[in-house]
């Protein structure tokens, strides 16, 4: 069996461009030689995402309104990277204390993921940190309006089964979480 090939790109244009979101139309020839003139690509930033366990085994979560769906969601503390970010951790780590106040403990990688791999560039790097601690107020962006959330690892199974976290990306790393518990792993 042959492995799939890649497209060729015969062109590309700028809809538009923004530090959060650039939409880029591609014209591409597949390998079958047939060509798309209009498809369409999201570039967006490297994002993150924490899981974030207290020594007492509750995991760190928030809530907050999400405008594209139009209603407030349960999720894990995220964001994107900024320019000054040595590293997809460190950008974590950065996030965690800015939506939560907590930081420390132990960190390790949960995996890494994709939104969209056939419409985004970017990848999303989860993490877990296990021992987190309250270190400071948090202090949100102007744009977030965060109540933050301390959730049993049973309450988190079952608000993801009752369909409370709908962030794909966060549903992903929290569902690895559980499995990774689950196997002894933590």
């Amino acid at each position: 069996m042959n492995e799939p090939q890649a497209w060729e790109v015969l062109g590309s244009a700028f809809l538009v461009r923004s530090p959060w979101l650039t939409l880029r139309q591609d014209r591409v020839r597949l390998p079958s030689g047939l060509v798309l003139d209009d498809y369409f690509v999201l570039e967006y930033p490297t994002w993150v995402c924490v899981v974030a366990v207290t020594p007492d085994d509750r995991v760190v979560l928030v809530r907050q309104y999400r405008h594209g769906l139009g209603r407030v969601g349960t999720e894990l503390p995220a964001g994107a990277m900024e320019p000054d970010d040595p590293s997809p951790e460190s950008a974590a780590r950065r996030e965690l204390f800015e939506e939560t106040g907590y930081g420390g403990g132990a960190w390790s990688s949960l995996g890494v993921t994709s939104a969209n791999a056939g419409t985004h560039t970017n990848l999303n790097y989860t993490f877990l940190a296990v021992g987190v601690e309250p270190l400071a107020p948090p202090s949100p962006e102007a744009t977030e309006d965060l109540q933050v959330l301390l959730a049993p690892v049973d309450e988190v199974a079952r608000r993801v089964e009752e369909g409370e976290v709908v962030q794909a990306l966060h549903l992903a790393s929290i569902l690895k979480y559980l499995l990774t518990r689950q196997h002894g792993n933590r």
